[in-house]
C-alpha cells in the first residue's frame, strides 16, 4: 500500500484536483447545482479565495489571465510543494522500512509456528495471531520512525479543498455572483483566443490541453519501473478515463476555471518532476532509497519511449 501511496498520492496532487470531484464540476458548469452547491459557492472559504484573487490582481497589476496563472503557481509552491516534500520523506522512510518488516515477519512466523505446535493451534488460529502481532510490530515501527502512511495523504486532503474553493471563486467572479465589477474585468481580462474569461473556450484549446497534461501526468507515473498490482492497474486506467472526461467538462465552464485547472496541473507536474531530482531531494532531506535513480529524467524518457514506440 505504501507503493500505491507513493505513486498516486503525488499524482493526485499533480493533476490539480481534477479527480473525484465530477459532481462539483458538473454543478459549476450548469451554474445552478442546487441549494447544496450554492451554499458551498457562497461559503466563507470560497469568499476568502475570491478576496485573495482580487487582492493578488490589485497588488500586482497583472491582467486577470496572468493573475490566475500566477495565483495557481503561488498556491502550488507555497502550500502543495512543502507538503509534497513532506510526503516524499514519509514514503522514503516507509520504503526503507520494508526490509526490516520482512525480517521481523519471518521471525514472527517462526515463533508463531513453534508456539502453535506447543498449544495445539489450528492453522486459522495461528494465522490470526500472526497477523495480529505483525500489525502491532508494524505500528510500533511507524511510531518509531514517525512515518505512518496516512500522514502521506495530507497533501491530497489539503489540495482538494483548495482546488475546489479557488474553482468556485473563479466561477463566482465569472458569473458576477458577488461583484459585477469583477465580472466586467474578467470579460476583458483574457488573452489570445480566450479574451473573455467569463465564457467557455469555444476553440477547446484549453480543455484539450488540460486533458493532455493530465494524461501526461498519469503516464509518467505509470511508467515507473515497479511491480504493479491489479488495483494499481485499475487506478491507472481510472485516472486515464477521468483525464479524458475532464476535457468536455472544462469546455462547459468559464475559461477562467479551465485556465486555472491547466495552470495548476502544469505547476503540479513541474513540482513532481522537481521532487525526482536527487539534488532537490537531498535539499528537502528526503532519505535515499533503493528505488531512487541518479538519472530520473532520462529514465522517464526511456520508459515512455519504450512503452509507446512501435517496433517494426
Amino acid at each position: 500500500m505504501w507503493r500505491l501511496a507513493r505513486g498516486w498520492g503525488s499524482r493526485g496532487a499533480a493533476v490539480g484536483g481534477a479527480r473525484g470531484r465530477s459532481l462539483t464540476v458538473a454543478a459549476a458548469a450548469s451554474g445552478d447545482g442546487g441549494s447544496w452547491y450554492e451554499g458551498l459557492a457562497h461559503s466563507a472559504p470560497v469568499q476568502w479565495a475570491e478576496e485573495g484573487l482580487v487582492a493578488l490582481q490589485a497588488a500586482t497589476g497583472l491582467p486577470w489571465w496572468a493573475a490566475i496563472v500566477g495565483g495557481a503557481a503561488l498556491l502550488r509552491t507555497a502550500v502543495t510543494l512543502p507538503l509534497a516534500a513532506h510526503q516524499g520523506r514519509l514514503l522514503a522512510k516507509l520504503e526503507n522500512l520494508q526490509p526490516e518488516i520482512k525480517k521481523l515477519a519471518e521471525r514472527l512466523r517462526y515463533e508463531v509456528s513453534v508456539r502453535g505446535k506447543q498449544l495445539g493451534w489450528s492453522e486459522k488460529v495461528a494465522r490470526f495471531h500472526f497477523k495480529k502481532n505483525l500489525r502491532r510490530i508494524i505500528t510500533d515501527l511507524y511510531v518509531r520512525d514517525n512515518c505512518h502512511p496516512f500522514k502521506a495523504t495530507l497533501v491530497v486532503w489539503v489540495q482538494i479543498p483548495v482546488w475546489v474553493c479557488v474553482s468556485l471563486a473563479l466561477r463566482n467572479c465569472s458569473v458576477g455572483a458577488t461583484d459585477s465589477k469583477v465580472q466586467q474585468q474578467f470579460s476583458a481580462g483574457g488573452a489570445l483566443w480566450f479574451a473573455d474569461l467569463t465564457t467557455p473556450d469555444s476553440t477547446w484549446i484549453l480543455p484539450v490541453s488540460l486533458g493532455l497534461m493530465n494524461l501526461l501526468i498519469v503516464e509518467i507515473f505509470a511508467s515507473q519501473k515497479m511491480k504493479v498490482s491489479r488495483f494499481q492497474k485499475f487506478a491507472t486506467n481510472f485516472f486515464r478515463v477521468v483525464s479524458v472526461i475532464m476535457i468536455p467538462v472544462a469546455a462547459t465552464v468559464p475559461s477562467s476555471m479551465a485556465l486555472y485547472w491547466l495552470s495548476s496541473s502544469f505547476v503540479g507536474l513541474s513540482h513532481n518532476l522537481l521532487l525526482r531530482s536527487p539534488t532537490f531531494r537531498r535539499l528537502c532531506c528526503i532519505p535515499r532509497t533503493k528505488a531512487d535513480s541518479d538519472t530520473p529524467y532520462r529514465d522517464i524518457v526511456s520508459a515512455l519511449t519504450t512503452k509507446y514506440s512501435f517496433k517494426k
